[in-house]
């Protein structure tokens, strides 16, 4: 009994070929998932940044009214 096989040497190729398949989608997808979270997570820093930049501007904008009260 061993070393024997059901399945030709046809039929093992193509679930060979099907099994490489099978992982390179596999392993593609996670390549794509893992890009994917990066291009998200620099958009949140891209906002995180413009939103810091808004905040400056309306503290400066704060700091001018305040001075502007002090001379009245």
């Amino acid at each position: 009994m061993m070393g024997c096989s059901v399945y030709g040497t046809y039929d093992s190729f193509w679930s060979l070929l099907l099994n490489i398949l099978v992982i390179l989608i596999i392993v593609g997808l996670a390549f794509f998932l893992i890009n994917r979270s990066y291009l998200v997570d620099s958009g949140n820093n891209e906002r995180f940044a413009r939103l810091e930049k808004d905040f400056e501007d309306i503290r400066r904008t704060v700091e001018d009214i305040k001075e502007k009260l002090d001379e009245i």
